[in-house]
């Protein structure tokens, strides 16, 4: 019975001159990553966004204020109403009394107004109008505390054990936190999952009733690769924090950073940009010491089973889903493979059943997982063949 398989991999190449991973072994001495640069901030984590990986963090689960950063989560809901077809970008929502007087940021809006969902999630993205968050918020849910339940059932779901809602302006709440990891795995969710709306993070300015505003996100005038995400400040004890994104080549990261201190009689555009400078090199730290690498494509094959009693003598097994991993910059040759595989499959084997899992390391740290699917189906074979497998079943069975 076979316990496992070390896949095949060398017609798997990555880059040109890549070596395969099934005959690499660990380097002798391992390339070694420089701790995170000094960032004058509480917590910080830093994810890659295909791969969902953390590259770095400082006491990632520390409950902070999130301040406007909380719109976050507005977004997450409005998004998933879009996508379940209850809301619509033209749809137009109607402005309460109680919108019109939500305190802080504002996009402008007049009571009694008609908005369309496109332009209240630029108000709430860009302007981070909290007027735009209530409006939101009410004709989602009819009430700004039915729309506080959704979003603390969509962070139980999404796992931000960190993190809880009172609101959906991030306006400075006894009971509203969330964490840097919670932030970073959040907007990792917004970049993966609705792709379609990413443009609303990243547009730096918007026009509504005759007034421009630009974004609170100073990383979008410093960095032209930048993803947007959102900025928020929840008074002097919690200080700023940010949810930033940037894209270089073939790699997409997202970092969290929290509790940045005002600075002593600075301005608000002054703190910003001390804000995005901390988030930029965090985004800097890991685009320079860490790279993002396919492993195995999906529906190649990565090596073969026996099937008992099936019609062909061996099936082709691969994954269903590309699968990456994200690694110090200097550490390819420490990666690793196995296929495990609790026994051989008895036919009739489907096309996409799971068989097996392959595990990757690092030298001796797990990486990462996936299933390992067969790549074809597979049928009972004739008489001949399922007497013929039974035989030898019984055979080893007895040790013979």
């Amino acid at each position: 019975m076979r316990k496992f398989a070390r896949l095949a991999l060398a017609f798997l190449f990555v880059w040109p001159g890549a070596a395969a991973l099934a005959s690499i072994t660990a380097v002798s001495v391992p390339y070694v990553v420089p701790p995170v640069p000094t960032l004058g901030v509480r917590s910080f984590a830093l994810l890659d966004v295909r791969t969902g990986q953390v590259l770095a963090q400082q006491r990632p689960d520390v409950r902070i204020a999130p301040g406007g950063a909380a719109k976050l989560m507005t977004a997450y809901v409005v998004f998933q109403e879009l996508r379940t077809g209850r809301l619509h970008l033209d749809t137009r929502l109607r402005v309460s009394r109680a919108a019109w007087r939500e305190p802080g940021a504002r996009m402008f809006l007049r009571p009694g107004a008609q908005v369309s969902v496109s332009d209240l999630l630029q108000g709430l993205l860009v302007d981070g109008g909290n007027d735009a968050a209530v409006a939101l918020a009410q004709g989602v849910a009819g009430t700004r505390a039915g729309f506080v339940s959704l979003m603390n059932d969509y962070a139980h779901r999404l796992g931000l054990a960190n993190t809880h809602f009172t609101n959906a302006t991030g306006l400075p709440s006894a009971k509203l936190y969330s964490s840097a990891l919670d932030l970073a795995r959040l907007s990792r969710d917004l970049l993966v999952q609705f792709p379609e709306y990413a443009h609303y993070f990243a547009q730096k300015r918007f026009t509504w009733s005759g007034i421009t505003q630009y974004n609170y996100d100073k990383l979008l005038w410093r960095d032209p690769r930048s993803l947007g995400l959102a900025p928020g400040y929840a008074g002097h004890a919690a200080g700023y924090c940010m949810a930033a994104g940037a894209v270089r080549h073939h790699m997409r990261l997202v970092a969290a950073v929290m509790g940045m201190a005002p600075q002593p009689g600075a301005s608000l555009t002054r703190n910003l940009n001390a804000l995005a400078r901390i988030s930029q090199a965090l985004l800097g730290y890991g685009f320079r010491f860490y790279t993002t690498r396919e492993l195995y494509k999906a529906g190649a094959a990565v090596g073969s089973l026996r099937v008992i009693a099936g019609a062909q003598r061996k099936l082709a097994v691969g994954l269903g889903r590309s699968l990456y991993v994200t690694i110090p910059s200097g550490e390819y040759s420490a990666l690793s493979a196995k296929a495990h595989f609790a026994h051989d499959p008895r036919a009739p084997v489907a096309k996409g059943q799971r068989l097996g899992q392959v595990v990757v390391k690092l030298g001796r740290k797990p990486l990462t997982s996936a299933p390992v699917v067969a790549l074809a189906a597979d049928p009972r074979g004739n008489l001949w063949q399922r007497l013929n497998d039974d035989v030898v079943d019984w055979l080893h069975s007895q040790k013979i």
